[in-house]
């Protein structure tokens, strides 16, 4: 596993500055609230949570660990970000929801946790990093034979670059400015070749719109943008 697959220093500091934040439904996370119930919606189409180990990479705050929590899975998170993950753990106490969070490299904690999970969720995430492929490999290796792997993502083409750059970063001013670099967006295309190259069977794409008139996002079949994928770990490898 190359070391390749970490955050840089500059994309944890960015969110570590959005800590105090991160629970405002309101705030400059708003979107990743408006997105969560169409995750969750998208992952318990296809498994039920109740007493699954599930892993939640790039946790940050927290906000789909305790709704998988909450659906009655056995959650763990592990981000970089420490200041986010200190927020985590407060608001899920608070809460009174059995969380147990993970400051770690990913590549370091799955090396730890061989088959540990029935399922892997990772959202919004492989945007943000230089080697993708890196963290489906560690995903991989974390999950039990037959686990589930589910990510979202961002396209890469005119409109997501119009929609979620210009658009959200600095027309709507939905997010802040410089979260994303539209580099690192990822075709289905692309994301599914990685998967099928680390032993996984593709099950599920669909998008998620937003709807400028209503201020909502929905699951759709339109991948342009935004996406999830679910896959199946097929062969596991050995690192």
């Amino acid at each position: 596993m190359t070391k390749d697959a970490h955050l840089s220093t500059e994309e944890i500091n960015k969110f570590n500055k959005l800590a105090d934040d991160w629970w405002e439904a309101s705030g400059p996370l708003k979107p990743l609230h408006d997105l969560n119930p169409l995750r969750l919606a998208f992952i318990q189409e296809q498994i039920n949570l109740a007493g699954k180990h599930v892993l939640d990479i790039g946790c940050g705050g927290g906000i789909l660990t305790e709704s998988l929590a909450r659906a009655g899975a056995h959650a763990v998170g592990v981000d970089l970000a420490e200041d986010v993950l200190e927020v985590a753990r407060t608001h899920a106490s608070a809460q009174h929801l059995s969380i147990t969070y993970h400051c770690s490299p990913i590549e370091v904690f799955t090396q730890q946790h061989h088959h540990a999970f029935d399922a892997i969720t990772c959202m919004e995430l492989l945007e943000h990093v230089p080697d993708p492929t890196a963290i489906i490999a560690a995903c991989a290796y974390a999950l039990k034979p037959g686990g589930m792997l589910f990510l979202s993502t961002l396209n890469r083409n005119v409109k997501s670059f119009l929609l979620a750059i210009i658009g959200a970063e600095y027309i709507l001013k939905m997010i802040p400015k410089g979260t994303h670099e539209y580099a690192k967006f990822i075709t289905p295309a692309e994301l599914s070749r990685m998967l099928r190259e680390q032993g996984f069977n593709v099950e599920h794409l669909r998008g998620m719109s937003y709807q400028p008139f209503t201020k909502a996002f929905k699951l759709s079949a339109d991948c342009d943008v935004n996406y999830l994928i679910s896959a199946v770990g097929r062969n596991i490898p050995t690192l």
